[in-house]
């Protein structure tokens, strides 16, 4: 499987529904189903569209489900720039024109929060909310925000280091250790779609490249600006992206709701894709969600 050269293998999630659109110089695989208003759900790092297969049908019921894998991971193709966090914005903004799609609600996994909340800020999107699954949408804090970026741009500037990644990924071990430290409990099936996009060499240096060249910290001081409606979700296990931050984002946006869910991690769209989906089509049709709240645990 070699990212951004064509459609996913047969056996693909959601296969059935994936498709080829160009659209700001590179070629992406996107995912449409169902009819309705449209939701555009953006995914995290290291991750694809697949990450979504359980949610987006559920989803796909009331509304219009778009879905691609960002650009030099997965499926799509490179970017002809830089990825920074601007250019990402522009990208998916470039998406949407080529849709011809007007998304009511952006959903975003982790990084993907963090390009929700950049497209709204730089008008490449208007939803009337952004829901957030454990958004990484502030800087890692201490020695842990200088060190991450620098080591991500040293792996990423070594053309030896994506192939080390997806050679160490052929061990079950190694993947399995890596999607524990998100703190989610996931199926083998799961699993075994991370391991196959971790073995692609072109996948990993995309997800390397994205990792290098964002500023987290200058994005921390836009985030004030936002004036669309953020309900952040966050799992309290989750030992990727610390809750607290969703708890801190929360206190900055008066506007914001706060859903901390127990028993769910990193994943937990993925753990628990019915009560995510409970969440984010509960904020459809409501303009500013008011009341914080915790659902009960699954």
């Amino acid at each position: 499987m070699m990212a951004g050269r064509g459609l996913p293998p047969a056996d693909w999630p959601l296969v059935q529904h994936s498709r080829s659109v160009s659209a700001g110089g590179i070629d992406w695989h996107v995912q449409m189903l169902g009819d309705g208003p449209d939701i555009l759900l953006i995914h995290g790092t290291g991750a694809s569209t697949h990450s979504y297969r359980q949610l987006a049908p559920i989803l796909a019921r009331t509304h219009r489900v778009i879905m691609a894998d960002c650009p030099g991971v997965g499926f799509s193709g490179r970017p002809e720039r830089r990825p920074t966090l601007d250019e990402m914005a522009r990208l998916h903004g470039a998406l949407l024109r080529r849709l011809e799609a007007s998304p009511r609600l952006i959903v975003g996994h982790s990084a993907g929060a963090v390009i929700a909340v950049q497209m709204a800020l730089s008008n490449n999107a208007r939803p009337d909310a952004i829901v957030s699954l454990g958004g990484a949408l502030l800087p890692f804090p201490g020695r842990r925000g200088r060190l991450y970026p620098a080591l991500a741009k040293l792996l990423f500037l070594n053309p030896v280091t994506p192939r080390l990644f997806a050679f160490r990924a052929h061990s079950e071990r190694a993947v399995d250790q890596l999607l524990t430290a998100t703190g989610s409990d996931l199926s083998s099936e799961a699993r075994d779609y991370y391991a196959r996009l971790f073995r692609d060499p072109r996948h990993v240096e995309g997800t390397l490249a994205m990792m290098s060249h964002w500023d987290l910290a200058s994005f921390e001081t836009r985030l004030a600006r936002l004036e669309t409606p953020l309900i952040l979700v966050h799992g309290l296990r989750d030992k990727a992206i610390a809750p607290q931050n969703s708890r801190t984002v929360h206190e900055r946006l008066p506007g914001s709701a706060l859903f901390m869910l127990d028993g769910l991690g990193h994943l937990a769209h993925e753990e628990a894709p019915d009560a995510i989906a409970g969440i984010i089509l509960g904020a459809t049709g409501r303009a500013a969600p008011a009341v914080a709240a915790a659902p009960p645990s699954g």
